[in-house]
């Protein structure tokens, strides 16, 4: 059933999606089979960014959760399509209550005798789910249901987008292709750790553990009698939704203690804790009346290992430091900038990031800004961004931007600063320095003993005239393998050249052409070699006022 299911959403897919990819083919091959690239502008890219937008919608919970998660991929897409699907939001009518209803007591028993009350108008809904608010013994709770019958159009969504893989691959380039494979797979692990309610039950009860000693930041409590894998009850919490920022100064609360509180938040979840709430968009944050945060919706949460929070906290620091090889150091560490890269041309890059973010009115820059064009670098450069590494990026980039809502001065790195240097971060830093400074001084001590002998040696060999130098010749660009090629291609065009006159005078009409062929051949493939390849045709990304339009945009 299921298999059928995806035979006919891949023709719907395929008629959605066929018209963005003849335009894409059509970019490196004007005229598909033949023609030369064409080169298309940030509009061009924007308006197909839209029609994006528009089919993801169209084809209903599965794509428009692929739409969020390309959103935190900027070396999938460029930066004109994060730009719009960023806005893209996880909101949709609600099912009927009937079919609702029939998941729910398949799961907990009859709604009459699990639930004390019970209001069949959702609260909220989503393309996965939906929740509604009911009361457990006299206690208010919020019930969470998967949409019925979801699961079957997913797993017929997800073969689809397998099916309709090795076809997109033949429209990008080789980085992108490779994160096209991860970002597949990433996706369906994903969208079935969301449906797995018990899964979000577990990350909701450890993140709530590590903030049990917070009185600033709220995480509901699971009600495990009445929850399952595809119901998830829990406290319910009402409050202030975090960017009603006018019902916030009705209710007298501090909105700068409030975006302090918000990233210190994150930055324990991240560093410290190693699992995070994934999802902080301001519909899964509200404030109660004393200034507490309340988290929502733990479906969309992550996991950071130990190696990957100590590069983080290298990056933080780098940053405030204004460290510009401490920053690629721990973007290579991390897995996001190739070893192999230009390291001064990423440097210039950071360097234009930072003083530029530095150039505005009050003196402050902001990650956001670091972060947004750092992205933009890694899809113009065949860079590639571990899984969980992105979603930390865009976590980075959604919190700093509520938080902005919320107080109009707020500065990240004096925030992050404080708290690295509270825990302690910045001091581990320097000590590693110092240690690995002190290292160095030994082994170059080491060395300053062992070179005179071992120089001496060599002298005498020398002298004895038993010396040998091994020469190996470094050939990167591939320099003498052209010129090989060439020389051989002018060979193969002077000697047919010279065939073709020879059996043209002999009568030999059928070998003057094979000869002639062969010529014209080696005159191509001499002429293609002399061309200079185009490199990256794409307007600067890194200046101020770029940034400032595309704020203003927004």
């Amino acid at each position: 059933m299921v298999t059928l299911r995806a035979y006919w959403r891949f023709l719907v897919v395929a008629r959605q999606f066929l018209p963005l990819l003849l335009a894409y083919a059509r970019d490196r091959r004007r005229y598909l089979l033949f023609g030369g690239a064409r080169r298309v502008d940030t509009e061009t890219q924007e308006e197909r960014a839209e029609r994006l937008l528009e089919s993801l919608l169209a084809l209903g919970p599965t794509f428009i959760k692929l739409g969020q998660l390309l959103s935190t991929r900027p070396d999938v897409l460029p930066p004109a399509y994060i730009d719009v699907l960023s806005s893209l939001q996880d909101d949709v009518p609600p099912a009927e209550w009937a079919g609702a209803r029939a998941v729910l007591e398949e799961e907990v028993g009859e709604v009459g005798a699990a639930f004390d009350e019970f209001d069949t108008d959702p609260i909220s809904g989503a393309s996965l789910g939906q929740v509604y608010r009911a009361s457990v013994d006299g206690t208010d709770v919020a019930v969470k249901v998967r949409r019925p019958g979801v699961e079957d159009l997913v797993e017929a969504d997800l073969r689809v987008i397998r099916w309709s893989l090795p076809l997109l691959l033949r429209f990008v380039g080789d980085a992108q292709a490779f994160s096209l494979e991860n970002l597949a797979d990433e996706f369906a692990k994903t969208i079935r750790e969301e449906m797995d309610y018990e899964r979000e039950a577990r990350m909701l009860t450890e993140i709530k553990a590590n903030f049990a000693d917070a009185e600033d930041v709220r995480v509901p409590g699971v009600v495990g009698e009445y929850s399952g894998p595809r119901v998830l009850t829990m406290e319910y919490l009402p409050g202030t939704k975090i960017n009603d920022v006018d019902e916030l100064d009705a209710r007298g609360i501090d909105r700068e203690r409030v975006a302090e509180t918000l990233q210190r938040a994150y930055l324990k979840m991240i560093i410290d804790d190693g699992v995070f709430h994934a999802d902080p968009h301001p519909g899964n944050l509200a404030v109660l009346d004393d200034g507490a945060i309340v988290f929502y919706d733990f479906g969309m949460s992550g996991r950071v290992n130990d190696y990957v929070q100590d590069k983080i906290v290298d990056f933080y620091v780098a940053v405030a430091n204004q460290d510009i090889d401490a920053i690629l150091d721990a973007l290579v560490a991390i897995g996001t900038l190739s070893p192999e890269a230009d390291r001064e041309v990423m440097g210039n890059v950071m360097e234009l990031a930072i003083a530029d973010a530095r150039g505005e009115d009050i003196e402050q820059y902001r990650v956001q800004q670091i972060i947004g064009q750092i992205e933009n670098s890694i899809y113009e450069f065949p860079f590639r961004l571990p899984p969980n590494l992105a979603l930390v990026l865009r976590v980075a980039t959604v919190v700093e931007g509520v938080c902005v809502t919320l107080d109009p001065t707020f500065d990240f790195i004096e925030t992050a600063t404080t708290y690295l240097t509270e825990q302690g971060y910045r001091e581990e830093t320097v000590r590693q320095y110092l240690a690995g400074a002190s290292d160095q001084v030994q082994d170059s001590a080491r060395s300053i003993v062992r070179v005179p002998p071992k120089l001496e040696d060599t002298l005498d060999s020398a002298q004895r005239g038993n010396l040998t130098v091994q020469v190996e010749l470094g050939d990167d660009k591939a320099v003498i393998d052209m010129l090989a090629r060439r020389i051989v291609y002018g060979l193969v065009f002077g000697f047919s050249l010279l065939s073709t006159a020879y059996l043209y005078q002999g009568g030999a009409p059928y070998a003057t052409v094979v000869s002639a062929v062969i010529g014209v051949g080696g005159a191509i493939a001499l002429w293609r070699s002399f061309r200079t390849k185009k490199g990256i045709r794409a307007r600067p990304q890194f200046t101020r006022q770029e940034m400032r339009k595309r704020r203003g945009d927004d």
